[in-house]
């Protein structure tokens, strides 16, 4: 089951809105058959495995890190295929939480007379695919906040200078992330001041995910980078009293210009709502300040990764991390959950989860 997750891991961002899954197929003590879901519409983790096992499927044990699929998508049922193969015995990390199959396919195999083991490994495969179980539930994207800060807290020096906050390593972590998200999102304030490209670098090819601008005003210039390489579909995030003009300018640039609420800010949550229904399930959420605080204020953040410079910038007036109103106590205070810490370079990379909203 290590072996399948690993797979699975393989293949995190190729997957559109699709989970990553890996399979292994083992008889008589050896693995005959291996396969991963590399790309939406194409042939699941089992299919793959199962071609590669041929005839040695018959009687063998598959080990599979999602409940297998028991209904028509783009592709064909995976539990028919299992069945159709006559193995012997199924293990499975976990249960697929997509209420079309919940549970489904595991009582199929059951009913062919298939031995069927669950939740071996269960916490590992469902962190793998933490943004495919928070979307296919609730229809919201998962959001990662990601951002850089001086140890005082600072994103930036006073006068706006921001090249870089951490190191080498965390950058290269960072774009790692970008390839494995569907979309990135900043503020039109952080678009303006760093005019960024917001594409995925990294030493070898990676996905470039859509950019997402949150604009109120649709102040983001027409001669922006990210308007101009055509890397990956921008879309900005305005409310109903923004220019008719100027939106209609940036469509003609190729941008999609989402209207969310009235005004006079974006609606955030009703921000989150479209996305989802334009399949985007996950979104690494890279600042400003005043975006990031008024994400985790509506309580749309649900993870963190912090990377924190040991330098002291100062500056009363140096943007901060998150800006916010804030709470009257300290008891009020948003709790990370689940946290872990780690040296990357010379930075501290602090991840952690943020409680779940009542609704979610």
């Amino acid at each position: 089951m290590q072996y399948a997750l690993q797979l699975a891991a393989g293949a995190s961002g190729q997957t559109d809105i699709n989970p990553v899954v890996g399979c292994v197929v083992v008889k008589s003590g050896r693995i005959v058959g291996l396969g991963a879901h590399l790309r939406r519409g194409e042939g699941h983790a089992e299919v793959h495995a199962l071609q590669m096992a041929g005839d040695e499927a018959e009687g063998a044990t598959v080990y599979v890190t999602l409940e297998p699929c028991s209904h028509f998508g783009r592709t064909p049922p995976c539990s028919n295929r299992l069945v159709a193969a006559k193995v012997a015995r199924v293990v499975v990390a976990c249960q697929d939480p997509n209420p079309q199959v919940a549970g489904r396919g595991l009582a199929q195999l059951r009913a062919a007379g298939i031995e069927v083991k669950a939740g071996v490994l269960e916490q590992q495969a469902q962190a793998l695919n933490e943004a495919f179980n928070k979307y296919i539930v609730t229809g919201y994207p998962f959001v990662t906040l990601k951002t850089a800060m001086t140890l005082d807290g600072k994103i930036a020096s006073y006068t706006g200078d921001s090249r870089y906050v951490s190191g080498a390593a965390a950058r290269e972590k960072v774009h790692a992330m970008r390839h494995r998200h569907s979309a990135i999102m900043i503020g039109v304030d952080t678009a303006i001041a760093d005019d960024p490209e917001l594409t995925t670098r990294l030493p070898v090819p990676g996905l470039n995910p859509a950019r997402i601008i949150a604009d109120s005003r649709l102040r983001l210039p027409l001669d922006a980078r990210l308007l101009k390489d055509k890397a990956a579909p921008v879309i900005v995030l305005t409310t109903a009293q923004a220019s008719e003009h100027a939106r209609r300018q940036l469509e003609q640039q190729g941008a999609r210009v989402l209207v969310c609420g009235a005004g006079p800010h974006v609606d955030l949550d009703a921000a989150m709502r479209q996305l989802g229904q334009l399949e985007i399930s996950s979104i690494l959420l890279e600042g400003g300040g005043k975006l990031s605080g008024a994400m985790i204020e509506l309580g749309l953040v649900d993870k963190l990764v912090l990377f924190i410079a040991p330098k002291l910038i100062g500056g009363e007036n140096a943007p901060g991390a998150f800006v916010f109103q804030g709470f009257e106590r300290m008891a009020d205070a948003v709790p990370l959950e689940r946290m872990q810490v780690e040296l990357l370079g010379g930075d501290i990379c602090v991840t952690g989860y943020l409680p779940k909203r009542k609704e979610q």
